[in-house]
């Protein structure tokens, strides 16, 4: 394919230069042509002329000497693409019980190739999530993506809620913190911290307490206080794999 030509559509190879972009991006700073080519394992020389490519197509801004930054359309595919392959990562992990990063590798290759229409039916089979099993935010179908500040879960004060969006440690720690109910996505309520650190919570699966350790691994966002709605509970395979 011509990628000069903005008629046709963009192959799969400019979608990953979009799409690693739109996760390199910080705000509207660029991102250096050298740390493209090496989140792609690709030549400097080769991302600096596919970046001038994308440029002719309008989908980035190309600053030499400084580095690309996505336009509307660039980020609007990009966010697409990025939706597709977070939604495969929760149908492989949640359906198939993948191991999350596997569930990520898996879903790289199938992110290109799927319709969007099949997307909208894969998202409404899943529940229409929000996080990926990593605790990824998924970008909505009209393609943003809501981003809420994280916070360490130490930092949630007594009767108030936190969502989990990322787990910390390695495969035995995740997979016990799972079996506790605390994976992506749970919500949990903190009842009270002790002065080592130490937390214990009320989890989908129950009231639970946990290790200054394990507390130290876990992000959450703020979601709405006790007084505005009751526990929230998350469906009983959510984060299993």
């Amino acid at each position: 394919m011509d990628d000069h030509n903005t008629s046709e559509p963009l192959s799969e190879s400019v979608e990953m230069y979009l799409l690693r972009i739109a996760l390199l991006q910080d705000g509207d700073k660029p991102v250096p042509i050298s740390v493209l080519a090496e989140e792609l394992a690709v030549s400097p020389v080769s991302a600096n002329q596919m970046c001038r490519k994308l440029a002719e197509r309008d989908v980035v801004i190309y600053e030499p000497y400084r580095g690309v930054t996505l336009t509307l359309h660039g980020e609007s595919v990009a966010l697409r693409v990025l939706r597709k392959r977070r939604l495969w990562e929760v149908f492989l992990a949640e359906k198939l019980g993948m191991e999350p990063q596997l569930a990520e590798e898996m879903a790289c290759r199938f992110e290109h190739v799927t319709p969007d229409m099949l997307a909208e039916r894969l998202s409404s089979y899943l529940g229409n999530p929000a996080l990926s099993p990593q605790g990824e935010p998924i970008p909505a179908s009209v393609g943003s993506v809501v981003h809420r500040p994280r916070m360490p879960l130490i930092q949630i004060p007594a009767g108030h809620l936190g969502q989990v969006v990322s787990v910390g440690g390695d495969d035995t720690t995740r997979t016990f913190l799972r079996m506790q109910g605390v994976g992506a996505g749970a919500i949990l309520r903190t009842l009270a911290t002790g002065p080592d650190g130490s937390m214990l919570l009320q989890a989908p699966s129950g009231q639970i307490s946990l290790a200054a350790e394990l507390v130290e691994l876990i992000e959450v966002t703020r979601v709405r206080s006790p007084e505005e709605e009751p526990l929230l509970t998350v469906p009983a395979d959510t984060g299993e794999a």
